[in-house]
């Protein structure tokens, strides 16, 4: 099989990653990148050995030989390269949240229909082991129904205000719940039907960042199941781990915790204590592995295989439908109903 054509827009934290890993995965390759940045989008084509390399990506799609393309860019702008993705006839895979509004969601998800493409929205988290093994539990019937659910994830301020030069276009819900949303709803085989949600906005703002610092909220299911979801990300960068993460799922006859703050690794050392994140993904033997690189080689299998994705873009566009809620919710004080999806 010759090796699938991939383009990356965006080569930010997550971009890189995009590049790194199909540029070594087996039957792919990376054609092209585009980014803002002329510096680094030089920089990355020239480590990574990529001749093309743009400043605009609807050049790029126009220019590069590509079958697929990674959208990238940051959680508030992957409408516009989503769709011209799509509307240039290539599969697209997108960071998550799918977008940040339902409207281009439905856009999008109505452009894909039309298209025939296949579609990943990269919830990379149904790829860890534990979870995956979560949901085989639940599918077999070991805990009985699920019921209720509480996830946490909370970041230190250093992602805030270091890490994300634009976390004050987006709230730690969107960063962050996203994933736990996303995992509830495949977990709960349901969809969610209405939100309220509470939360603050003290210490970021005091520091020049205009978002929330946490949100809380409860979100109801199509089958009856409550969830609460929590994120922050305003832990002390004290705090032994970037991000502390924790998943608990009440079932009819039993539980699942899920604790992913220690990774099964602790570390200390002259210069501290920490808990070395090594299940998402990690360099073993000279190449990357673990929950993404997993999660971008099954996107390259689909489109392959000519399957339906593991997280398609009906799957993103109900989490974005969720945190859609949320935030209206955040806004009127109110309970806020989710938008359904759109007619076929």
């Amino acid at each position: 099989m010759d090796k699938l054509r991939f383009g990356v827009i965006g080569l930010g934290i997550m971009g890189r990653q995009y590049v790194k890993i199909y540029s070594g995965l087996a039957g792919t390759e990376v054609t092209a990148v585009a980014d803002l940045n002329e510096k680094r989008a030089e920089e990355i084509g020239a480590q990574y050995g990529i001749a093309s390399r743009y400043t605009d990506y609807r050049r790029m799609l126009e220019e590069a030989p590509l079958d697929a393309v990674v959208v990238a860019t940051p959680d508030f702008a992957h409408f516009e390269p989503a769709k011209a993705v799509l509307e240039s006839g290539r599969h697209l895979a997108v960071e998550k949240p799918m977008t940040t509004s339902v409207e281009e969601a439905d856009a999008l998800l109505r452009l894909v229909r039309a298209s025939g493409r296949k579609v990943q929205v990269n919830y990379n988290h149904r790829w860890l082991g534990p979870y995956h093994h979560g949901k085989q539990a639940i599918l077999s019937g070991e805990i009985g129904t699920p019921l209720a659910a509480y996830a946490r994830k909370n970041d230190t301020i250093f992602v805030a205000t270091e890490f994300l030069p634009w976390a004050g276009r987006s709230t730690p819900a969107w960063f962050l719940s996203a994933h736990d949303l996303d995992l509830l709803r495949w977990y709960f085989a349901a969809e969610p039907i209405e939100a309220r949600a509470w939360g603050r906005r003290e210490v970021l703002v005091k520091r020049g960042v205009d978002t929330y610092d946490l949100i809380q909220a409860q979100v109801r299911f199509s089958s009856g199941a409550i969830a609460t979801v929590e994120s922050a990300w305003i832990y002390p960068n004290t705090f032994p781990s970037i991000v502390d993460s924790f998943v608990e799922v009440i079932g009819s006859d039993g539980h699942i915790h899920f604790d992913r703050k220690r990774e099964s690794i602790e570390v200390s050392s002259p210069k501290g204590f920490s808990y070395p994140k090594n299940f998402l993904n990690a360099e073993i033997f000279g190449r990357p592995r673990g929950a993404f690189p997993s999660c971008l080689e099954d996107f390259a299998l689909a489109i392959a295989e000519n399957r339906e994705p593991v997280v398609t873009a009906f799957d993103g566009r109900q989490i974005t439908a969720a945190l859609d809620a949320i935030h209206r919710s955040l806004d009127s004080g109110a309970t806020e109903q989710v938008a359904p999806p759109p007619a076929v």
